[in-house]
C-alpha cells in the first residue's frame, strides 16, 4: 500500500469512528431514568454493600465497550456477597478511544462507596440506577467525620410523580445516619 492509500485508508477509518462515536453519543443521551426513591433502590438491590475500590479493566463485548471494576467488600448489608466483588459498567477507555455514558458511575481504586447492586445469573454484578445507586464516602479531615453523597444528587432525573425533571438526592450524610436510614429501609421490605 503506498503512501497516498495509507492516509486515505487511515482518514476513512478515522470518519468512520467520529461517526460511530456520535452515534454512540446520540444513543447514550436518549437515556432517561426515572427517580427511584432510597426504599426502593434498597427493595429492588439483590445487595448493599459498603466496598472499597480496588481498580478497573477494560473490555469489549459484543461491540461494547465495558468496565468491570473489582471492590473489596467492608460491609455487607444485603445479599449474599464475597470478600471480592465484580461490578460492571458500560463504557471505558480502550487505547485513545473513551466511552461515557451519563449516569454511568466511574469508580477510582482506593475509594469507598455505598453501592445498591442487582445480578443477572452467571454475569458481574451492575450498579442499580446508575448514579441513583452510587453512593460516594468521603472523610473531614479535621473532624474525621465520614459523610455520603449520592452520585444523582447533582444530575437530573425524571420524577414520574411529577412529571418533570428535578435534582434530588442524598448530600453529605453522615454514615451513621445513612446506616440508620439503609436498615429501616431493609426492614421495611420484610
Amino acid at each position: 500500500m503506498s503512501f497516498v492509500q495509507r492516509r486515505k485508508f487511515l482518514w476513512v477509518c478515522f470518519l468512520v469512528g467520529l461517526i460511530l462515536l456520535g452515534l454512540t453519543a446520540a444513543f447514550a443521551n436518549g437515556t432517561t431514568f426515572a427517580r427511584l426513591q432510597f426504599d426502593d433502590l434498597a427493595q429492588q438491590s439483590s445487595a448493599v454493600a459498603r466496598l472499597r475500590c480496588l481498580g478497573s479493566e477494560f473490555h469489549w463485548d459484543r461491540g461494547e465497550l465495558w468496565t468491570e471494576t473489582r471492590f473489596e467488600v467492608l460491609e455487607r448489608n444485603k445479599g449474599l456477597l464475597s470478600g471480592i466483588v465484580t461490578v460492571r459498567t458500560i463504557g471505558g477507555v480502550s487505547g485513545h478511544l473513551h466511552s461515557h455514558v451519563d449516569g454511568v458511575p466511574i469508580f477510582r481504586a482506593g475509594e469507598e462507596v455505598y453501592l445498591f447492586l442487582w445480578e443477572r445469573p452467571g454475569e458481574p454484578y451492575r450498579v442499580l440506577g446508575w448514579s441513583q445507586g452510587t453512593f460516594r464516602i468521603t472523610r473531614n479531615a479535621d473532624s474525621g467525620v465520614e459523610t455520603v453523597t449520592q452520585d444523582s444528587a447533582n444530575a437530573p432525573i425524571f420524577d414520574p410523580r411529577t412529571r418533570t425533571f428535578r435534582h434530588g438526592g442524598i448530600r453529605n450524610l453522615p454514615v451513621a445516619i445513612f446506616q440508620v436510614k439503609l436498615r429501616r429501609a431493609l426492614e421495611e421490605k420484610n
